[in-house]
Formats: C-alpha cells, sequence, structure tokens
C-alpha cells in the first residue's frame, strides 16, 4: 500500500528550526544548539527513529488487539549507528502484558512487517529536483 501523502519542510534563517507540515498537522524540526541550532525540536535523525518506533508500536497493537491479547503497553526503543557502508538500527521492544513465548515470537515477526521497517530494509530510491523562486 503507498502512502503519497505529502509534507512540507520549511526554513528560514534561524538555524535550524524547520517547520514540517502534513495536511492536518506542524511540528518543529531543529538541532542541538551545540552545532548552532536552537534545539526547538527533534532532529531530523530522531524523526526517523520516531518513525520507526512509532509504527512498529502502532502495528503490534493493531495486531495485538485483533487477536484479543492480553497486552497492556509496548514500548519500543530505537538507536542507530552508521558506518561506511550501511546504517544499523536496534529496535528494542517491551511488552508488558500476558503473553507466552509463542505469542512473543509472533509479535517479533509482525515487528518486522511494519511498513517502515519495510520500507528501511529495501533499497529506497531518493528522486531530487531543485527549482527557483
Amino acid at each position: 500500500m503507498a502512502d503519497n501523502r505529502a509534507v512540507t519542510a520549511s526554513i528560514g534563517r534561524e538555524n535550524y528550526r524547520t517547520e514540517i507540515r502534513t495536511s492536518v498537522h506542524t511540528v518543529l524540526a531543529d538541532e542541538p544548539a551545540e552545532v548552532g541550532g536552537t534545539d526547538s525540536g527533534p532532529t531530523p535523525g530522531d524523526f526517523m527513529r520516531m518513525s520507526l518506533a512509532s509504527c512498529t508500536a502502532i502495528t503490534l497493537r493493531m495486531y495485538a488487539d485483533r487477536k484479543k491479547w492480553d497486552v497492556e503497553k509496548i514500548d519500543v526503543t530505537v538507536t542507530n549507528e552508521r558506518d561506511t557502508y550501511k546504517t544499523m538500527f536496534q529496535c528494542l521492544i517491551s511488552v508488558t502484558g500476558k503473553i507466552d513465548e509463542k505469542q512473543r515470537i509472533r509479535l517479533l515477526e509482525i515487528a518486522h512487517s511494519c511498513p517502515v521497517h519495510k520500507v528501511l530494509s529495501n533499497p529506497i530510491t531518493v528522486n531530487t529536483e531543485i527549482t527557483i523562486l
């Protein structure tokens, strides 16, 4: 299923405060003060990790609810490291509730099925154009 909704990021002269808009939401991105930003929002890398963490949590919640499993809470923590040739994400999932080992293994399988995980796990192409106004 394609997700073709547009997101617009706008930055003026205030280092590096960026307003990000979807069709209904506005959030801020920025850089920490130690690199010249105003620290008024998460960094772009934070948003990438937040996307994977939130998508994983939502996917697991949907699945657990559909199966009527006794899952009270799901916490997903995402970190990443980069080297010359690849980026490695670490996704740690904590489930509060009454699930057995078979259910735990199934939730791990389902975590790999979240749409953001699939995007990050497959080849990605970014086509960029610039227009001058």
